[in-house]
């Protein structure tokens, strides 16, 4: 996708630049922790399948490094499990068949590993007992979606395309000038495949989709008939139209507790456009709504926020970002400022494995499909993951480089930090307006320090203690740290 080579920006987006820089420390600071205000119950950390899990569904270690907190070894080296409890599975639309002498019509640059099959590869039968259906299809990412959900995942089912007969142009990365590439008369098969594989999925894979997303990123226009992966243009007006049929879909086939998410738009601002363009009885057909965070630092989250939650009481994901920056520094840095104003309740990363080093947490190569180098950016994904744990509420911090996170039953407060500056700086914490707060034996504070440039990578420190209701903190250019202070109460 574009995506992978950008972030975008949004006109308007310096409208929110100047405010998140306001709670973004560049010299010694303090950061107040309010346990009065919270932002919900966080759900978890995740990634898509897709790709990466096309290469290496087989492989137990990588389902360990990625779906547990397990020590997991990679070319001798130990490294931290992530622990992401979400998985999306992409559901393909390509097939290599032919139907009445007809085949799908495959862009010239769309690598064979982006290929994902679908399981309704012949239209003349939409019975999945039928030979139209190929329930062989697509082992690999299957096998990972498996070994994600027996480490705890839970999951979702999403679509970059329909399959590639319900295409105008039987070509499932995109119409030839972007525009709607879904043929009028394939609205409900679009949702009918989903729809089966979900059944299918719940009934002999043992996975129960908790929710389904018919669309990726569908208001954006780089959906073309050259492009380098799976995608297909579906307007707001087509998205209306498709949703009903979902649900209709997922019902009939006793899938009523299925929910539906929607629409996975690129940006911030997109996602509040889509939203906003929805009547009121589209919206009540979507349980959450699913927005991509590759706006970086530009974007009205809090408008969004306010749009979706606070004004018409549905649940908010980032369900799917990434950057090009192998540091870290980057994800960190948005990261934040989802916490700060987004305030989703999941935080999904796109491909934690991928040919360009930037994108990945391990990188591969694209020719070989061998997996290479392990990338700092692990190390800072694991400051978040391995902490922050669902259940946990979020609470408020009042800036954008830090996020605080309260388990009730351990009585445990985590903190997770970054300094944003290019020179060492200490974040002095005030946890006065909570009721206790005694840390651990001798008012023990443990740390674990990732510096983006170099350094520290997730290395755990026994040396800091609280001072009172308060902890001070050395911070390293550009490193992120977590803090774990128990024996907190509200």
């Amino acid at each position: 996708m574009i995506r992978r080579r950008t972030l975008l920006t949004a006109a308007g987006g310096t409208l929110l630049g100047s405010a998140l820089a306001t709670g973004t420390a560049r010299a010694d600071a303090t950061v107040a922790v309010n346990p009065g205000t919270s932002y919900g119950t966080w759900e978890g950390w995740g990634t898509s399948l897709a790709w990466w899990a096309n290469v290496f569904g087989a492989r137990d270690d990588f389902a360990d490094l990625f779906f547990t907190t397990k020590s997991v070894s990679y070319n001798g080296t130990s490294l931290p499990g992530l622990g992401l409890n979400i998985a999306r599975y992409n559901l393909g639309a390509c097939s290599g068949n032919s139907v009445g002498g007809t085949t799908m019509t495959a862009s010239p640059n769309i690598p064979a590993y982006k290929q994902i099959e679908g399981f309704w590869q012949d239209w003349n039968n939409e019975d999945p007992a039928s030979s139209a259906w190929d329930w062989t299809a697509d082992a690999h990412q299957r096998a990972m979606l498996l070994k994600a959900t027996a480490r705890g995942a839970t999951t979702e089912l999403f679509a970059n395309s329909p399959m590639w007969w319900m295409c105008v142009n039987h070509n499932p990365s995109g119409a030839s000038d972007g525009g709607n590439n879904l043929q009028s008369w394939n609205y409900r098969q679009h949702a009918s495949h989903l729809a089966a594989v979900a059944l299918r999925a719940k009934n002999d894979w043992g996975v129960n989709f908790a929710t389904v997303d018919a669309f990726n990123e569908p208001s954006s226009s780089w959906w073309t008939a050259t492009g380098t992966q799976e995608g297909c243009h579906l307007d707001a007006t087509v998205q209306s139209a498709v949703l009903p049929y979902l649900r209709s879909e997922l019902d009939k086939r006793g899938l009523t507790a299925t929910r539906i998410s929607a629409s996975d738009e690129t940006s911030y601002d997109l996602a509040r456009t889509t939203w906003g363009s929805f009547s009121s009885s589209t919206k009540a057909l979507v349980n959450r709504v699913n927005v991509h965070g590759y706006q970086g630092a530009d974007g009205r989250r809090d408008l969004l926020y306010s749009d979706v939650v606070t004004s018409s009481g549905k649940a908010l994901w980032n369900s799917e970002t990434g950057d090009k920056d192998g540091t870290g520094f980057t994800m960190a840095s948005n990261l934040l400022y989802d916490f700060r104003w987004l305030h989703p309740t999941a935080w999904v990363y796109w491909q934690v494995m991928d040919p360009s080093a930037g994108w990945a947490m391990i990188a591969y190569d694209a020719n070989t499909l061998q997996p290479t180098t392990v990338q700092t950016k692990h190390y800072v994904m694991a400051q978040f993951s391995r902490h922050i744990r669902p259940g946990m509420r979020i609470l408020d911090t009042g800036v954008s480089n830090a996020a605080a996170a309260y388990d009730a039953s351990a009585r445990r407060l985590v903190i997770v930090a970054l300094n944003t500056s290019a020179s060492a700086q200490t974040l002095t914490f005030d946890l006065s307006r909570f009721t206790t707060v005694t840390g651990g034996s001798g008012g023990l504070v443990p740390r674990w320090n990732t510096v983006t440039t170099g350094g520290d990578t997730y290395r755990a420190y026994s040396d800091t203690r609280l001072s009172g209701k308060s902890v001070a903190v050395p911070f390293a250019a550009k490193a992120v740290q977590t803090l774990q202070i128990d024996g907190v109460t509200l």
